[in-house]
């Protein structure tokens, strides 16, 4: 407590994890520490105005002509509705020309999947805030989204709820599971089903850290394991491949054989 924590970012520094980063200094700041960047480089800078994350330390915002940045925020655990319509708006409609087609029946059961983690999060994470934040990276052609918390995470959470003595990896893989829940009576989970298949068929990635869990689902496969360190709550993290070629469609919308 007291103290003055100093934060450079000199090298790369992954825009989307301004969710994570927001985080961290939060809970910093709550136990009456200061915050302080003494070095930011010029790039990282620029970007960090362009998605609003520096605006929350005082700085004044800078436009993104290129519409490479998802805007970071910092949302209550009550602002679901704001959520939603922020994925909607930000990542779906906002990155529409950059994402694969996909049609509205697709569109709407990824929005929807996506807000199930901050229905999740909401409710059983015991977080005080949700932070979230993304980035589109033209050259890599991948679109990261990330979904924060510093809750208790789905160890706690779940051992808990199941008088149970899961590692953190254990309890990471029982909440990718199809309906896996923590909600009495209601299936649900996190609600990747849908996110999963259609990661894997674009080329994207899922990964999740939780506690001392790490989780990461390609096209190739899923693997989990244990790092040193320990993440106090949850990162959700969404990769999106945009050279992706394909069009994508709801089995039910149509009469031809498609993914979903």
């Amino acid at each position: 407590m007291f103290s003055d924590i100093h934060i450079e970012l000199t090298y790369f520094f992954s825009a989307n994890m301004c969710a994570a980063l927001g985080a961290i200094l939060d809970l910093f700041k709550s136990d009456l520490n200061d915050v302080h960047f003494d070095h930011i480089s010029p790039q990282i800078e620029k970007i960090l105005l362009k998605n609003d994350f520096l605006t929350y330390y005082g700085r004044i915002r800078a436009i993104d002509t290129n519409n490479t940045t998802i805007k970071f925020q910092k949302l209550k655990i009550t602002d679901g509705k704001f959520f939603k319509n922020y994925v909607i708006d930000e990542l779906i409609e906002g990155h529409q020309s950059d994402l694969p087609k996909m049609s509205s029946g697709v569109k709407e059961k990824i929005v929807e999947a996506i807000y199930e983690i901050f229905v999740n999060a909401q409710i059983h994470s015991e977080t005080k805030f949700i932070y979230t934040c993304g980035q589109f990276y033209p050259n890599k052609n991948k679109i990261e989204f990330t979904i924060v918390d510093t809750g208790v995470g789905f160890k706690n959470r779940i051992n808990s709820r199941f008088n149970s003595d899961l590692s953190a990896e254990q309890a990471i893989q029982w909440a990718v599971k199809d309906r896996s829940t923590t909600k009495q009576g209601i299936s649900g989970g996190l609600g990747l089903a849908i996110l999963k298949e259609f990661i894997q068929k674009n080329k994207g990635k899922l990964q999740i850290v939780s506690n001392e869990g790490f989780y990461q689902l390609d096209e190739n496969r899923e693997v989990t394991h244990k790092f040193q360190g320990e993440f106090p709550g949850t990162i959700v993290n969404l990769q999106f491949g945009t050279d992706d070629k394909n069009n994508y469609s709801l089995k039910s919308e149509v009469n031809l054989d498609d993914i979903f």
